[in-house]
């Protein structure tokens, strides 16, 4: 029988999710057809494109950006350094001197037994709803790229993602891609967010709140829902991006030799790349565990808050444990369960990862919420590749991959 804990997370995520997927939905590029019968181009993005494109994803209410974010990812991109990779921003639909359409793509890099392939990662997808019978264009244009050996969409909306696979796309084979693991970090705040989701009468929300979550820190302590390993005893350090430690790369080095699954490629210059663009307020911590003197893993959190609701989320971003030892996995986010409260997050959150990952993390009764959909969906150009890839032990996929923990 479920807990008060689950039933009570499953009805309001229930609900957020619902409204969620209502406003996908109202933006969806597979919405009924065309109402504008004005003559529409397809072309490729430019720099000077960035101000029209900005105004588009303002109207449909998407994220801010900024020409010096397009500079980090089109012209300072490591994946662009030694290689022969055009450097594409992307695609546009234009109608009467108008962006009413973008589609972008990001080169990145994958490793993939010991060899090494260029990737295309989709990103900020957007097209005004009396057009969107044509973005298919858009797609269809992401996928022909020619030097490009793996084309991946990590934070497909439902729509999307049937959009991807009618061009013959798959999603990941890691079947709990779309099964979000979290930790409640601060009861009171995470019930207080979540009733002004639900946009519940102040009285109500206070008397709520206030019950919600004693019931839910009483089931916690309970059924010890929390990280149950000494950190005390583990040699796990934290530091920053710019202080990672002078080994790193050697690690990142081994576990891209030693693996067999399809893994992006890893770095000190690519981590910092990939997790301060210009302008961001979300804080990213880092953590190395060692053994032996050696590092033998290590973790990425990112910590960022909702403005409109005041929930703080703290997300595992990326880790990576040699052999996928569950001790240094239960070790490392243990100590990102720690941090994240200290710095007052109220909730800590996984996402994706290989079942021996989430077996590890298992064992701390997480509780789960579930994306409408598979977000993650890759198609690779080489056929024989594509089917091989099929295979879920092929995989280490996680929020580091493509776009879903590159944006301001």
């Amino acid at each position: 029988m479920p807990s008060v804990q689950e039933r009570l997370t499953d009805a309001v995520l229930a609900t957020i999710r619902t409204r969620r997927d209502d406003r996908e939905l109202a933006q969806s590029p597979l919405l009924n057809g065309s109402r504008n019968h004005a003559a529409i181009a397809l072309r490729a993005a430019t720099f000077s494109d960035f101000e029209k494109v900005a105004l588009l994803h303002k109207r449909l209410g998407q994220g801010a950006d900024s020409v010096e974010n397009w500079k980090r990812l089109w012209v300072d991109n490591p994946a662009l350094k030694n290689r022969e990779v055009t450097p594409r921003i992307g695609w546009i639909l234009e109608s009467a001197g108008s962006v009413v359409g973008f589609f972008g793509t990001i080169p990145l890099l994958c490793e993939f037994q010991g060899t090494t392939l260029t990737a295309a990662a989709s990103c900020r997808f957007a097209v005004d709803p009396e057009f969107r019978s044509s973005s298919h264009l858009l797609v269809s244009s992401f996928l022909r790229q020619k030097d490009v050996d793996l084309f991946l969409n990590t934070t497909a909306t439902p729509a999307a993602g049937k959009m991807m696979e009618a061009s013959k796309a798959s999603p990941v084979p890691q079947l709990d891609y779309g099964t979000v693991l979290f930790w409640v970090l601060d009861h009171r705040r995470f019930s207080e967010a979540v009733l002004k989701k639900l946009e519940a009468r102040p009285a109500l929300a206070k008397v709520g709140s206030f019950a919600g979550s004693v019931a839910m820190w009483a089931e916690a302590r309970l059924r010890r829902r929390f990280p149950q390993v000494s950190t005390a005893d583990s040699e796990v350090s934290e530091c920053t991006l710019d202080t990672l430690p002078s080994d790193f790369d050697a690690f990142c080095t081994e576990q891209a030799m030693a693996s067999k699954r399809l893994i992006g490629k890893r770095s000190s210059e690519v981590l910092r790349w990939h997790f301060t663009p210009p302008g961001s307020q979300k804080i990213c911590r880092v953590f190395t565990y060692r053994s032996g003197g050696r590092i033998t893993g290590y973790a990425v959190s990112r910590q960022e808050r909702d403005p409109q609701f005041g929930l703080v989320r703290c997300v595992v971003a990326d880790l990576i444990a040699a052999e996928d030892d569950p001790k240094v996995v239960q070790a490392l986010v243990a100590a990102a369960h720690a941090s994240a409260k200290r710095s007052g997050s109220h909730v800590l959150e996984v996402t994706g990862f290989p079942r021996t990952i989430r077996r590890a993390l298992a064992e701390w009764k997480p509780l789960t919420r579930q994306y409408p959909s598979n977000p993650y969906f890759y198609k690779a150009r080489d056929r024989s590749l594509h089917e091989r890839l099929s295979s879920e032990d092929l995989w280490y996929a996680c929020p580091f991959d493509g776009d879903a923990t590159l944006w301001p």
